[in-house]
């Protein structure tokens, strides 16, 4: 993970010229459409976000073109479009996700139509019916039981009460009212079956891959910072751009959690966790496991750099003196050795995981090796680890906590490989 170039090279002539290519072209300088092969190429040839995003694209039209055979062929209804409209509504990124929603979908349109109903035979289809409907639909919505589908109360009332209002006596206002419900939940079902059947998908890729992109970033800031400590104190200019790297890892690390819950949800209700031959972890507690222990090492970098940053901010030349470069050297042998580990965690794979394991365990004892020798030379040099007005002593105590947290990282995986 590079940081953005210098500001002025892009302000320049090659910047314009790049801007106005990729005018004409698309982002990258690449037109639409070889970007759109490529894309399809991915889908075809990899699993990963493109085949899932086509092969749930390819349901949803399953799921609606069923949906609208039974409403308009089967049942005759006026309204055909609400079922393959729920359908499609329905269609989420896990099977747990499609009953969720389909049972909420399904609720608020029940109270929707129930609210307008009721108001509607009471008061008659006039404005101020209308304005009650809306008052009470927008009130319901907010119910944190239906969460995002509240917003389909107001939507089914205002539905109902058009239907309500064009229907041409009392039996038909209510044969058409409950029409509605009955289109609502067929696209439902329709849909959340054909998620089922059709190749319900269980997103371990997803977990594992939240773990690669944690585990690529904190290889590159550490593969940034190893050849600058080699060569002696860092420049004010990088040890401030590690740690606004580092700051940046908390929108990745929301976005690895995200990409976990996927992959839980996507076990529950879904046959395909049960078939034989499918991997054997269902749980997904050693890839959660495996990931907070990441966490915290990202958190523990991100520490150390902020340690970096204000030791330079406090002065006025190098962080450290120019007789010092043993120590940084050490320094960086270490952090090059959790680099190292790193590169395990940026390939997990639950097929090799104890190969992988054993693995890791082995670069981890390299890594406690270069804490220790990082230590000895504080020790050997004399350097003052107590004195506040100096980084040493901070430095020594970062990598002590940042090897403990590899260290777990360590253990987790190890405990993990042992399960199979």
């Amino acid at each position: 993970m590079h940081d953005e170039e210098p500001a002025g090279r892009v302000g320049g002539r090659r910047g314009t010229t790049n801007t106005a290519k990729e005018k004409e072209t698309g982002s990258g300088g690449e037109g639409v459409l070889p970007r759109a092969l490529r894309w399809l190429r991915r889908a075809f040839h990899h699993s990963g976000h493109e085949r899932h995003t086509l092969l749930l694209a390819a349901k949803s039209v399953v799921a609606a073109t069923l949906a609208w055979f039974i409403a308009y062929d089967v049942m005759g209804a006026r309204s055909p479009a609400f079922a393959p409209f729920s359908a499609v509504l329905v269609m989420q990124t896990t099977v747990y996700q499609s009953v969720v929603q389909s049972l909420r979908y399904v609720g608020a349109v029940v109270v929707g139509v129930a609210v307008q109903a009721a108001l509607g035979f009471i008061a008659g289809p006039d404005l101020l019916t209308f304005v009650l409907v809306a008052i009470i639909a927008l009130a319901i919505a907010r119910w944190p039981v239906l969460g995002s589908q509240g917003s389909q109360v107001p939507t089914a009332a205002f539905f109902a009460f058009s239907t309500y209002v064009a229907a041409a006596d009392s039996a038909d206002r209510i044969g058409q009212l409950a029409q509605i419900v009955a289109l609502v939940a067929i696209g439902c079902v329709v849909g959340t079956l054909v998620h089922i059947v059709l190749v319900p998908p269980l997103r371990h890729r997803s977990a594992e891959d939240s773990i690669h992109t944690l585990a690529h970033t904190l290889r590159a800031l550490l593969s940034d910072m190893v050849p600058e400590l080699r060569e002696g104190a860092p420049q004010q200019e990088s040890a401030a751009q590690w740690r606004r790297r580092a700051a940046r890892t908390d929108r990745l690390i929301d976005e690895a959690r995200a990409g976990l819950r996927t992959a839980q949800e996507s076990v529950h209700l879904n046959p395909r966790g049960r078939l034989r031959g499918h991997r054997r972890h269902v749980s997904f507690d050693g890839y959660s496991a495996v990931l907070e222990a990441l966490v915290r090492t990202l958190y523990q970098v991100a520490s150390l750099t902020r340690s970096l940053d204000q030791w330079y901010g406090d002065s006025e030349g190098s962080v450290v003196e120019g007789d010092d470069r043993p120590f940084l050297r050490r320094y960086a042998d270490f952090l090059d050795a959790l680099a190292a580990l790193t590169d395990v965690l940026g390939e997990l794979d639950e097929d090799r995981l104890p190969e992988q394991a054993e693995q890791l365990c082995g670069l981890a004892e390299k890594a406690q090796e270069c804490r220790r020798a990082l230590s000895e030379e504080a020790s050997r040099q004399g350097l003052p680890l107590a004195d506040p007005a100096h980084p040493y002593g901070v430095l020594v105590v970062e990598a002590t906590r940042l090897m403990e947290e590899c260290q777990n990282c360590c253990d987790v995986l190890q405990g993990w490989a042992r399960e199979e």
